[in-house]
């Protein structure tokens, strides 16, 4: 009888043992890969729709939490060159351009992620009649654009006038710049304007849905812009180089190109 207790013990403590490196293996395998680590990102206003989807999923994926902060392209350039961030995504490649010349870019981690086009958007119903950029210089309409010196829509913008040679009449119909083009939406879905030139993807927000009409810029007055992405020197100086890295990759890949078009944009390989 004592042999089958012996037994009996000796059993049950191997099944447990085995249970428990079981349960440790398993703990093991679900572990993600960044549980711990914080990033920093900077990203163009405009992108606001398709990057939350677009972390939510990185943090789901890989445990690491991602701290954004969305602005104007020109005052995200100013954080990046004074208190850093780890990844930088502007609303025009101009932006990374000069970061890469100050030194504040990891070179070989820039992608284009997707095309930035512009087009003029109006009022539900067009009450001024808006059918082309000549229309902007036109006596009585409101015009509202980004500001030139604090987003990447401002400084497009009038640059298209200028390439059409209406800035100097158009700029007698502005009524308000604004430092984000989200501002520029919501003077328009309101009826605080009669125009502005804003993003094509931005047609898809809820906030202008039904109640903004959208005018094409033909291509040969357009000058279309590309979104990029790049990882910054501060991910490489704070040990966040490998996260950083990550998610800049997970931005441009597939699965994320299938999330750009579900919000309007047009990935640059299309």
């Amino acid at each position: 009888m004592n042999g089958k207790i012996y037994l009996f013990v000796s059993l049950m403590l191997i099944f447990g043992v085995l249970c428990g490196c079981l349960n440790e293996n398993k703990h093991t395998s679900t572990k993600k890969p960044f549980e711990g680590k914080t990033i920093t990102v900077l990203c163009g206003a405009g992108l606001m729709k398709p990057m939350n989807e677009l972390i939510q999923n990185f943090e789901n994926k890989t445990g690491a939490k991602v701290e954004v902060h969305y602005g104007g392209s020109a005052e995200l350039f100013g954080i990046l060159t004074t208190t850093g961030g780890d990844v930088f995504i502007p609303g025009a490649y101009k932006y990374t351009e000069d970061a890469m010349k100050k030194g504040f870019i990891l070179n070989d981690t820039v992608k284009n992620i997707t095309y930035h086009i512009p087009v003029i958007a109006v009022p539900k119903g067009n009450p001024k009649n808006i059918k082309d950029l000549e229309d902007l210089a036109k006596p009585g309409v409101r015009v509202v654009i980004g500001d030139p010196n604090a987003c990447a829509i401002g400084k497009v913008a009038k640059k298209i006038l200028e390439k059409n040679h209406l800035w100097e009449n158009v700029s007698k119909n502005i009524v308000v710049k604004t430092p984000t083009v989200n501002q520029l939406l919501i003077y328009i879905a309101t009826n605080q304007a009669d125009a502005s030139i804003i993003w094509e993807d931005m047609v898809t927000w809820a906030e202008g849905k039904g109640k903004i009409e959208v005018i094409k810029i033909p291509k040969e007055k357009n000058i279309i812009k590309t979104i990029p992405t790049a990882v910054t020197i501060y991910a490489e100086k704070d040990n966040n180089l490998e996260v950083a890295k990550a998610f800049n990759d997970y931005i441009s890949s597939d699965e994320a190109k299938e999330i750009w078009k579900k919000w309007g944009f047009i990935p640059c390989n299309q």
